[in-house]
């Protein structure tokens, strides 16, 4: 029982880490796919296209930054594991819980703004492929479902130091 709340929170951790990663790899995936068709037709826009495929990148990386964080909530990365154990220095159930219910917005909300942003970049991609010089636009496009990311992970980020999670 006393490894609940430690338990709960290394899956809030993990959920952080893993589905704001899945969601980056989807709209990464998309957008790369698109890219590659367009560049196979005209080599010179290869870097136009590569910035658009980038930007689905950043929900993994909002994830671990808050994954990260958890960890050093959790004291996880200064004692080793054996000594922690040892000692019986475990969180409690409502500290647990605490941390994983503040590394579900990035999990979720950074999934779903990946796949999504993958999805705008794939567009935006193609309006590269008729019209280059509107590759502004399309970049814009594309950053404007980053907005819902940056929210998650500011929601996550301040929520992870709520001082009661302990």
């Amino acid at each position: 029982m006393e490894l609940l709340g430690t338990g709960m929170a290394i899956l809030g951790i993990a959920l952080a880490v893993i589905l704001s990663g899945v969601g980056s790899a989807i709209g990464v995936s998309k957008a790369g796919q698109a890219a590659a068709g367009v560049t196979a037709e005209d080599p010179d826009k290869f870097m136009k296209c590569l910035l658009l495929q980038l930007l689905p990148a950043t929900q993994g990386l909002y994830g671990f930054i808050v994954g990260f964080l958890g960890l050093i909530k959790l004291n996880a990365l200064a004692t080793p594991s054996f000594i922690v154990a040892s000692t019986g220095s475990y969180i409690s159930l409502g500290g647990g819980l605490g941390i994983l219910m503040a590394c579900l917005p990035i999990a979720i909300g950074g999934f779903a703004s990946a796949v999504y942003q993958g999805k705008v970049a794939v567009s935006s991609i193609g309006l590269v492929a008729k019209r280059p010089e509107e590759s502004g636009k399309g970049m814009l496009l594309t950053v404007m479902v980053e907005t819902y990311a940056l929210l998650a992970f500011l929601v996550s980020f301040l929520a992870v130091f709520i001082p009661s999670w302990a």
